[in-house]
């Protein structure tokens, strides 16, 4: 991973600094924005995408389809648009929906995350170096993988939200 420059927010969002990404990994009291976008099939399923083995956090595991660190200046629908094209080759132009806003505090990290969905079946292009495999789920297999291992804790989360909200069926 690059040692990417990330803005420092207090928990409003409002920007206070920066610090490199090595330095917010590992330190939860650098607050760092993120966005996250869920993509559905246009049958109701919901993608996810399987951590490469390589990623510095949680590698291995299933995550919302597409999650990603706003850059220096960047809003959350931009960040968004660009990393659906980065992580999934998806057209920057679907329509993004604006679904709710999170804070995820961990004995990693602190990010403020906003999440969108979008529709879109595919064809997917990823990066083989940060992503092993995407794969569609059904709600019932969503609910079941809750139960398991094989997600990641922010995916839970998530999810939970997702059902609470009736996102999720």
């Amino acid at each position: 991973m690059s040692d990417e420059i990330f803005e420092i927010v207090d928990e409003n969002n409002k920007v206070i600094g920066t610090a490199k990404r090595s330095e917010c990994h590992g330190n939860p009291a650098l607050i760092h924005r993120t966005v996250h976008v869920i993509v559905f099939h246009p049958d109701g399923r919901m993608l996810l995408q399987k951590r490469s083995m390589l990623k510095d956090i949680q590698p291995g595991k299933w995550d919302t389809a597409v999650g990603g660190h706003l850059m220096p200046g960047e809003d959350f629908e931009i960040a968004g648009r660009r990393e659906m094209q980065e992580e999934l080759g998806v057209p920057a132009t679907l329509t993004l929906k604006y679904l709710f806003d999170s804070k995820i505090r961990n004995n990693i990290e602190s990010e403020n995350t906003r999440v969108f969905s979008t529709v879109y079946e595919g064809p997917f292009n990823f990066p083989k170096d940060e992503i092993d495999d995407v794969k569609f789920w059904t709600v019932r297999e969503l609910r079941k993988g809750m139960e398991g291992y094989s997600f990641t804790p922010n995916l839970v989360v998530e999810l939970k939200k997702l059902f609470e909200l009736k996102i999720l069926g």
